[in-house]
């Protein structure tokens, strides 16, 4: 399946009061790395891809994470992201925080492509994944 990395800096207000990566900042970091795998499958931008397959996005319906070591201010990681699995309509992503080549912290992802409920406007359903994108996902 499609893997996808990212390198940077953790920065100041990623930290807590103990001088460590404050938990929800992960999951943040997260949904940004799968948006970034998103792209690399795509060849587009968040936004162009919502336009193009006129959906209402990717919403997350699970998450979780395993925490191995410590990451503080100023450290350089990477995030690796994979997908694992994809289905009609959802899709799983594991991410891999790797710090000095170690592996600092796992997350889990799965999320549904959306679109608007026909019968509410006001409202998003579960969509079939474009056929085209998710044999993106699925490549290797």
């Amino acid at each position: 399946m499609l893997k996808n990395s990212r390198t940077f800096r953790i920065e100041w207000g990623d930290c807590d009061s103990a001088g460590i990566v404050f938990y929800p900042r992960y999951f943040a970091m997260f949904d940004h790395s799968t948006s970034m795998l998103i792209s690399a499958a795509s060849g587009l931008t968040k936004f162009q891809l919502l336009q193009q397959h006129e959906s209402a996005g990717y919403p997350m319906v699970d998450t979780r994470a395993k925490f191995y070591k410590p990451c503080r201010y100023g450290d350089d990681v990477t995030i690796e992201s994979e997908f694992t699995k994809v289905g009609k309509s959802s899709f799983e992503v594991h991410h891999r925080l790797m710090k000095d080549g170690e592996m600092a912290l796992e997350g889990f992802e799965t999320r549904v492509w959306v679109g608007k409920d026909p019968d509410d406007p006001n409202k998003i359903k579960a969509k079939p994944i474009p056929e085209d994108l998710a044999a993106r996902f699925r490549a290797g």
